[in-house]
């Protein structure tokens, strides 16, 4: 049997077709799956109406396959949902770029996630978290008869912590749950045990319940990767110092830090977008985790080691699931957790972070070398071509009179559309 590999020399010269024919061999995908990956219009309108309120129609959103991924020695396809030019192949130039130092590494936590409940109006707030740590045995027993199922799946609410707080309306009780989530993200099953647990809270504070939900700060579900990227692949040397420095200003610098973070979303929601897990929940996460010492700092780090090559790794909090939620009820999404082919939720979280470390290189190493417009140029000039109006192969010529013109603008793509209609190519 011959063995997979993520290394599809020459994919992003294919048509579309040629290369769903490699993905179906790949992923050993069906006839259906191939032909509903195909078909833009592929949420059905009842099933839509189901999953939100007020349908009116679908939304489609280009879905791209990142190439060349070796993660803990496992080769791995990366379908990503995206609009943006430029994400798709940036990641697959650096995970080229990352195998020829042996691919990324990669781990993570156990999939806990934190709900927390709110009680305010507490005299003695100090003695009240007391006397919750005194019941914790009690608000675990309850809040696990909450979920069975997953208790048996070896989840389930496994401790919880206690803080005082002082908030613009006095100090503030907070019971934070820890709930092992395993192979779900788990929101539903945190916010129901939350609720359950809050009547025993109130009884033993004395004080009164407000909030019982969800942190999407999952500190606890952690995944990390990192990789170490030989000189000669990234450049040479001087190019290593240069992503080495545009890290350092990230790291040094708010502003900065914003963007490059965006840089490494960029891969990671694309990803999460893909599967239809929830990427709200993981952007916030991340920002909320990248901020989590006071200031705003980067998610990954580079350096240069002894002999000269790079060194990078990332570490973010991953709210992911295979299971559950809309992952098995949105036919694409079912199909792209089988191209992705992870089995756990923490093997998801950890390709997640390689993703996203991908990503970060792939940007640094544009910025550093050539600059990110050279990069972008291309796809932004179709982007134009198209909007101005271009079909066919005026589209190409288009997008090659703006290049050689150094002119990536609209008005001037409309301007050559314009003559190419006078010329009667159009």
């Amino acid at each position: 049997m011959t063995k997979k590999t993520s290394q599809l020399p020459g994919f992003y010269k294919l048509s579309p077709k040629e290369r769903l024919r490699l993905l179906k061999k790949f992923a050993d995908l069906t006839d259906e799956d191939v032909a509903l990956i195909q078909s833009t219009g592929s949420l059905d309108l009842d099933l839509a109406n189901k999953i939100i309120e007020n349908v009116v129609g679908a939304f489609p959103v280009p879905l791209g396959i990142a190439v060349n991924f070796l993660i803990n020695k496992r080769d791995y396809l990366i379908p990503m949902a995206i609009e943006e030019p430029s994400v798709v192949a940036a990641a697959s130039y650096a995970a080229k770029m990352v195998r020829e130092g042996g691919g990324f590494s990669a781990s993570s936590t156990e999939p806990v996630m934190i709900g927390q409940i709110q009680t305010v109006g507490v005299k003695d707030p100090h003695g009240a978290k007391m006397a919750v740590y005194a019941a914790k045995e009690e608000i675990l027993k309850k809040a696990n008869e909450q979920d069975p199922m997953l208790v048996s799946l070896g989840g389930g609410a496994k401790d919880l912590e206690v803080k005082v707080i002082n908030s613009l309306t006095g100090p503030m009780v907070i019971t934070e749950l820890h709930v092992d989530c395993r192979d779900i993200m788990g929101a539903n099953a945190v916010n129901t045990m939350a609720e359950a647990v809050a009547p025993i809270i109130e009884r033993v504070t004395r004080g009164r319940i407000y909030l019982r939900i969800i942190s999407n700060l999952a500190t606890k579900r952690l995944a990390r990767a990192w990789c170490t990227v030989p000189k000669e692949a990234v450049g040479g040397e001087e190019i290593v110092d240069g992503i080495v420095h545009a890290y350092a200003f990230a790291a040094a610098d708010s502003y900065r830090a914003a963007t490059h973070n965006k840089g490494i979303l960029n891969g990671v929601i694309g990803v999460v977008m893909a599967t239809c897990n929830d990427h709200r929940a993981v952007e916030a996460g991340a920002h909320a985790y990248a901020a989590r010492k006071g200031v705003y700092g980067s998610l990954s780090t580079w350096e240069k080691n002894e002999k000269g090559d790079l060194v990078g790794a990332i570490e973010l909090p991953v709210a992911v699931g295979v299971v559950g939620g809309l992952t098995h009820v949105h036919p694409i999404a079912k199909i792209t957790l089988k191209i992705l082919g992870v089995k756990t939720a923490r093997e998801f979280g950890e390709v997640l972070a390689a993703v996203g470390l991908a990503q970060n290189l792939g940007a640094l190493r544009a910025l550093a070398h050539e600059g990110i417009q050279r990069g972008h140029m291309r796809l932004h000039a179709k982007n134009f071509a198209m909007s101005a109006g271009a079909t066919g192969d005026v589209v190409d010529l288009v997008v090659e009179r703006m290049i050689a013109e150094r002119k990536i603008r609209l008005d001037r793509a409309k301007e050559l559309v314009d003559e190419f209609r006078t010329k009667g190519k159009l």
